[in-house]
């Protein structure tokens, strides 16, 4: 059971899964429930009425992005730990108590994050470390053509240690992934929870290197196991998604460098335009495609 633990889940166009995902959260124990919808219009709010009327529903009316609704939504709820999570995504049983352990174990810990895995059983990297500048450029660039490149491999947890010492767990790490975090009500309001200022992306790191900042640690528990299907909103919305991911990587960057570090700023900002281009251009190649082969217009 998940007494104590109350649940955000952040809703824009999921489908059948949010109700799944609100329906998992119930199997766990997560008696309080609170769901904000960013503007819906695939009837998705409505099939988790229906399904569920003990969970609380806030239509935000438009798309405040993930870390303006989590903040909404966490304002609603009483519970000492709060899990925000993805609507996409199948919580096991025993994940909100095993985050719940690794909370409770070190007064120190303000955030632990379960092992997130994709439909076929890869595990998605969930578990990471603060990125310098060289390194956040290294895996934006290398990333997708060289996934074990070194940039990449310090980035990425699970890239960078044995998969015993992964899945040994808890294990301290610098952040984990918001797409399923279990936050320390405490430490959430000490740092302002999710900066507002991000749309979407991003978000999950920045308020990790902040509550770091004042003082405290995040946990990575693969003992709580959790299915994430992912980018349901997104696939919906590539582009406007492709150029708020490239907008919050600039927004942390220029937040989190200093010293010498702002020195390189300008070539980090053209780095990332011509990224976003070469990412804009690779997804309308895509849409052609698709289009080619469905015999209809791109």
């Amino acid at each position: 059971m998940s007494a104590g633990i109350g649940a955000v889940v952040v809703n824009r166009d999921a489908g059948s899964a949010l109700v799944a995902c609100v329906d998992s959260l119930r199997r766990a124990g997560v008696e309080e429930v609170v769901v904000v919808d960013n503007a819906s219009s695939d009837g998705s709010l409505e099939a988790l009425a229906r399904r569920d009327r003990a969970a609380t529903i806030v239509a935000a009316g438009r798309n405040l992005g993930y870390g303006r609704a989590a903040n909404l939504g966490v304002a609603r709820l009483g519970a000492g730990l709060v899990l925000v999570c993805n609507p996409d995504l199948v919580v096991d049983p025993g994940a909100p108590g095993a985050l719940a352990g690794a909370i409770e174990a070190d007064p120190a810990v303000g955030v632990a994050g379960p092992l997130v895995l994709r439909p076929d059983g890869v595990p998605y990297p969930s578990a990471r470390a603060f990125p310098s500048l060289v390194e956040a450029a290294g895996h934006a660039l290398l990333g997708p053509l060289w996934p074990s490149n070194p940039w990449s491999r310090r980035y990425r947890l699970d890239l960078a240690r044995e998969r015993g010492a992964l899945d040994a767990g808890p294990v301290p790490v610098d952040w984990v992934s918001g797409a399923c975090a279990l936050f320390r009500r405490e430490a959430f309001d000490a740092v302002g929870g999710f900066d507002e200022g991000y749309f979407m992306y991003v978000e999950d790191l920045d308020l990790c290197w902040r509550l770091r900042r004042a003082g405290w640690e995040a946990r990575y528990v693969p003992a709580a196991r959790v299915v994430h299907h992912g980018g349901l909103s997104s696939a919906r919305h590539p582009y406007r998604m492709l150029v708020a991911h490239h907008r919050s990587t600039w927004r942390f960057a220029r937040r989190s460098s200093s010293g010498l570090q702002r020195l390189v700023l300008p070539a980090v900002a053209a780095g990332l335009a011509a990224r976003l281009g070469v990412s804009l251009a690779g997804e309308l190649g895509a849409r052609a495609r698709r289009a080619l082969a469905a015999g209809r217009p791109a």
